[in-house]
């Protein structure tokens, strides 16, 4: 599969501050997380590949084409969502995302047609000739959205599309994430401090830690290939269950008292341990099992020691 974009060694310096640092990577994947915390790059990648800032090194490209020798033909090909709101007093929405479609070198009567239908599509139809300073926070982040895919980009870049939205608003825009990757034929970067809606929307992770790649991975693959960690509670004499447990390729740790840490083996059943616990009379009062979340993933690249066992 043809990568969507490339990172080759980018650098991008603002006087003698590096606020990225040799980031390389390739990414192919329908939607794909931009990950880390303030101050981490998110935002200068964003603009970066928007063209905003020329990179002080290395290059990146956007479906094949470089994001300085071919920036006007990338400028045709994509759609942004900034995190801060831009809009024009007095302006209604649906005025407000026709000029955003002219700009894009759409006809006058085409985007005012186009700016109607994404703003029904975005659910805000019945209020398409309010002004947009009267919209609740949650309506202007959606005209945002819907401006930044009136044109039909084949990229859209989103940033932090659901800051300061309610829980139901929250639900509402990430349902609108979720439906553009499954049906548009368009691909999308979502940068967000909030681990939870990466891993509902994105199968592609990138996570920055001051600047320079932390993690870069596929969320599926990495669920797939991830260890199962289990958490006991025991009752009895455990130390033959032990012994047992470490026949069938377990790591485990003593947490507490009877309480245990284990790390299971690709192709362990949990059925084999009550089998072994039952062989050896010793009794399992409490059993978690879990695999690595995106949580985890995050918090072991930002060197946290509670991210491993």
């Amino acid at each position: 599969m043809n990568p969507v974009i490339e990172f080759e060694k980018l650098t991008v310096r603002f006087g003698n501050l590096e606020a990225l640092k040799d980031v390389s990577g390739r990414f192919s994947g329908r939607s794909i997380g931009l990950l880390g915390p303030n101050g981490a790059g998110k935002t200068t990648m964003i603009h970066t590949l928007l063209g905003f800032y020329p990179p002080a090194g290395g290059s990146a490209r956007i479906f094949g084409k470089d994001i300085v020798q071919d920036a006007r033909e990338i400028k045709a090909l994509i759609g942004y969502m900034p995190e801060n709101d831009s809009f024009i007093a007095g302006m209604t929405a649906v005025r407000f995302v026709a000029m955003m479609a002219e700009l894009t070198g759409i006809p006058a009567n085409a985007a005012l047609e186009r700016a109607h239908e994404a703003l029904f599509y975005v659910g805000l139809g019945e209020a398409r000739y309010r002004t947009v300073e009267t919209f609740s926070q949650g309506m202007k982040q959606l005209v945002k959205l819907a401006q930044a895919i009136v044109h039909g980009p084949r990229l859209l870049f989103l940033d932090e599309p659901t800051n300061g939205l309610d829980p139901p608003a929250r639900l509402r825009m990430l349902r609108l994430i979720r439906e553009i990757t499954a049906h548009a034929e368009m691909h999308l970067v979502l940068s967000s401090h909030l681990l939870r809606d990466v891993e509902e929307c994105c199968e592609e992770v990138l996570i920055l830690k001051k600047g320079e790649v932390a993690v870069q991975c596929n969320l599926e693959e990495e669920r797939r290939s991830n260890k199962k960690f289990v958490e006991l509670e025991t009752r009895g004499d455990t130390s033959r269950f032990i012994d047992a447990i470490e026949r069938f390729g377990c790591e485990w740790a003593q947490s507490a008292p009877r309480r245990y840490k284990m790390v299971l083996p690709e192709g362990l059943k949990i059925s084999q341990l009550y089998e072994a616990a039952s062989e050896h009379e010793v009794q399992l009062r409490k059993f978690t099992f879990k695999r690595d979340s995106l949580e985890d993933i995050f918090l072991k690249a930002m060197g946290n020691e509670n991210g491993s066992l």
